[in-house]
């Protein structure tokens, strides 16, 4: 049997009532799962409702795909399957788990080189790293010369009330003027930064400022600002917090680059090439062994890279069919080498704190608890409904069609099984995906849906809803090379 590791199905169904017999014991399987059977023509029907899903072979098969976990997850719940098994939860939560896992083992590795507060006010006093505050007044670069004009007269008179003030009232001004909605609410303190970060205008002005000094009026592209540097003891704290974070992240990559050459991490040839067919089914690729990196010890393969993508910004995932292989191989590279890391980690025998693991816990069980609630599925109904195995199975099998006749219906969201969870499940149980019924299906769903188009009225929509762009945080600026070098007791002790 060939077994499809789980494809990140991202599908919002439409249609109403399209799922009723779709598990029936056809003989024609699109899919199989826990006994029961998907047939060739139910696919086609629901794939001919699914608004704006185009309708070829990898699209049916992520369908299927969904039917098949859903039912093994169904089937697990029917049969009183522990699914909060320990061994289950660490592995279906790898994402969280492994980040913290390597983040416990660098801070490890950090603590006994985070510097002291001698050293914090060397590094201020070296001015290599230096915090800033400013109020800036927006203005366009296309702006016409009267709003020009007005803005420059008002940050003036801003400047000519705060010369002779001190950082309360300059922080007041910034809560109170400035348009900068990054710093406004902190009165106007931006990040610790190195020289290099800021726009010209902005920089060149900044760095002749000594401790306590205000610039004047400065014109950048993004309007007028108004800087000023604060004295250490104004920002103590959270200039020594910023700047531990930078020097963990320093020794971070420090340790990741000396790790790769250390346990010698060698990207294969041809992963450019080799991940962008993977995107095109990531079923098949999330059990592939193929190579794309070696290492001292070990290899890490296709199966590897898939599972890193639920742990990376789902951004990156979108834009890789479309990524060169020079941007490919570096994200391998940088997969390979902390692959690498969490394996030091666990052979350094680091551990997840009880109140991680309660964290962790809690999220998993928020989301089996979603599911049972949209599949109107708990054991105890499994077992009041039937005696033995097979009818509990067709007891899952009912279950899951009515949520997803509820679904295409609109009375319910979908919600897919977690990715890994559902690995698990494949794992234990037995499915498969008929690649050539799937084809069948994809050229049965073209003439279903030409069919339907047919009998609509003019201007009228199909039913459905679509896809919503993946969230995730905007990138954050490099820390520079010079920095990422030079050791912090050469750094700070000047």
């Amino acid at each position: 049997m060939r077994r499809l590791g789980w494809i990140g199905l991202v599908l919002a169904l439409s249609g109403c009532n399209v799922l009723r017999d779709a598990f029936s014991a056809h003989p024609r399987a699109a899919a199989r799962a826990a006994g029961q059977t998907l047939t060739v023509e139910r696919l086609a029907e629901v794939a001919s409702r699914v608004k704006g899903m185009p309708l070829q072979q990898t699209n049916l098969s992520r369908l299927a795909g969904a039917y098949v976990d859903f039912m093994l997850f169904a089937t697990a719940l029917a049969q009183g399957e522990n699914l909060g098994d320990t061994s289950v939860v660490a592995h279906a939560m790898w994402p969280t788990v492994s980040q913290l896992k390597l983040e416990h083992f660098l801070e490890r590795l950090n603590t006994s080189q985070a510097p002291n507060d001698q050293e914090i006010d060397s590094i201020y006093t070296a001015g290599e790293l230096r915090a800033f505050a400013h109020i800036l007044l927006t203005v366009s670069p296309s702006a016409a010369p009267p709003v020009v004009q007005q803005k420059q007269a008002q940050a003036d008179g801003l400047w000519r009330r705060l010369r002779s003030s001190g950082g309360a009232a300059f922080a007041a001004a910034a809560r109170r003027d400035s348009d900068d909605p990054g710093s406004k609410v902190s009165g106007g303190y931006l990040d610790v930064s190195w020289r290099g970060r800021f726009v010209p205008q902005f920089e060149d002005a900044a760095w002749q400022l000594a401790p306590g000094a205000m610039s004047g009026v400065v014109r950048s592209n993004f309007g007028f600002h108004i800087i000023r540097r604060p004295p250490l003891a104004e920002v103590r704290d959270t200039f020594a917090a910023s700047v531990r974070r930078i020097i963990v992240s320093r020794n971070d990559s420090t340790y990741l680059s000396d790790l790769a050459q250390r346990r010698q991490v060698r990207v294969s040839g041809r992963v450019g090439e080799a991940i962008r067919g993977a995107m095109q089914d990531l079923g098949t690729a999330g059990n592939s062994d193929r190579r794309l990196a070696s290492y001292t010890g070990g290899e890490f393969q296709m199966k590897d890279f898939v599972r890193w993508l639920y742990a990376i910004d789902p951004r990156i995932a979108q834009s890789l069919p479309s990524a060169n292989d020079s941007m490919i191989g570096s994200l391998v590279q940088q997969m390979a080498e902390r692959t690498v890391a969490i394996r030091e980690a666990d052979s350094a025998n680091v551990q997840l704190a009880d109140s991680e693991w309660a964290v962790i816990r809690f999220d998993y069980d928020s989301s089996l608890t979603i599911l049972r609630t949209l599949l109107q599925l708990d054991a105890p109904m499994a077992r009041d409904s039937a005696t033995t195995a097979d009818g509990r199975a067709r007891f899952a099998m009912a279950r899951v069609d009515d949520y997803f006749d509820r679904v295409v219906g609109g009375q319910a969201r979908f919600f897919p099984i977690p990715p890994l969870l559902a690995q698990v499940l494949r794992e234990r149980g037995e499915w498969s995906i008929d690649p050539a019924a799937v084809r069948r299906a994809a050229e049965r769903a073209g003439a279903l849906r030409a069919a339907a188009d047919s009998l609509r009225p003019p201007g009228a929509e199909a039913p459905g809803t679509g896809l919503r762009p993946a969230p995730g945080p905007a990138p954050v600026p490099p820390v520079p090379d010079s920095l990422l070098r030079s050791p912090p007791s050469r750094r700070v002790v000047q």
